[in-house]
């Protein structure tokens, strides 16, 4: 998202909040599916009883050959845990690991046997995967209770606050996306699609559409004219950038045919009140005194 700009001509970008816009049922047909998630990496941030903290990757991914998930921790570029319940070679979907990181030791707790996934990459229920750092439950995913998941790791301990600081989901396929995002711990989870019309169709004017919870959001107009731009959305009450990259769309002459394989990518961020800038996807690790949750979506045509 580096070197983001604003639309070229503001006439051309229509915005909208969440107390005014209207419904658009218009905003997907029914007869189009969306493109399939093939990963999803959430970015986490844990603070011991000790007042020590820990960032932790944990990376879902999903494609023809591979299946599972990755976890990493801190700014170390090796992956720590890695289970692909697809492998030929290794189909252990229930278990644990240990293992050390920067003089900190982890615990690994998994169960994937039951696990549903829908057509993401990310499961929505039928697992755990629970993250012991230095003897404390640092971290914990799935639908198992609180007092079950403190029960399976034998700790007397409590639980370690945890929050999510930020999560980048790949697609590939059609030029439509959905996901879901929480702007905010007291906010609703709303339903997000991005949308590219009149490309397919071999329109002269393409344009993108970004609707939450089935209302349009932004509509930009002449796309392959305004590739890149930021607007101001709002979203519970709050204020949420929305930027968008969508220039590998239309110019991307990387593999010599010039036709546009690369992807775009679109970032979702609350603003708080003393923002004056937009932030940009590096910064949110770094700023650990922040917790505005961002989402960016990476988009990649077939």
């Amino acid at each position: 998202m580096m070197g983001l700009i604003s639309c070229y001509n503001e006439l051309t970008v229509q915005t909208s909040s969440c107390s005014s816009y209207k419904n658009v049922s218009s905003c997907v047909s029914p007869n189009l599916v969306p493109s399939i998630q093939t990963a999803a990496t959430n970015l986490y941030k844990t603070t011991l009883s000790t007042g020590n903290h820990h960032l932790i990757t944990v990376t879902w991914c999903r494609n023809t050959t591979t299946q599972g998930l990755q976890i990493n921790s801190g700014d170390d570029p090796s992956t720590a845990f890695r289970l692909n319940t697809n492998s030929r070679l290794f189909r252990k979907k229930k278990g644990s690991k240990a293992f050390e990181i920067n003089n900190s030791k982890f615990e690994v707790f998994y169960d994937l046997s039951s696990a549903h996934y829908a057509a993401g990459a990310e499961p929505i229920e039928g697992y755990y995967v629970l993250i012991m750092v230095d003897s404390e439950l640092g971290l914990f995913l799935g639908d198992m209770a609180e007092e079950a998941a403190v029960k399976k790791v034998k700790t007397y301990k409590q639980i370690a606050n945890f929050s999510l600081l930020s999560r980048r989901e790949h697609f590939y396929g059609n030029t439509l996306y959905a996901t879901k995002a929480r702007f905010s711990d007291a906010g609703s989870c709303h339903d997000i699609l991005i949308r590219c019309t009149g490309e397919d169709n071999g329109e002269k004017h393409p344009s993108l559409s970004v609707c939450i919870d089935k209302r349009v959001m932004i509509r930009v107009k002449r796309l392959q004219w305004n590739f890149r731009g930021n607007q101001t959305i709002f979203v519970d009450g709050l204020s949420v950038d929305l930027m968008w990259d969508v220039h590998d769309w239309f110019f991307n002459t990387g593999s010599g045919s010039g036709s546009g394989s690369g992807h775009a990518v679109f970032m979702f961020r609350p603003r708080n009140g003393l923002d004056s800038r937009l932030w940009l996807e590096e910064k949110v690790a770094k700023k650990d005194e922040k917790k505005e949750f961002s989402l960016l979506v990476y988009a990649t045509k077939s």
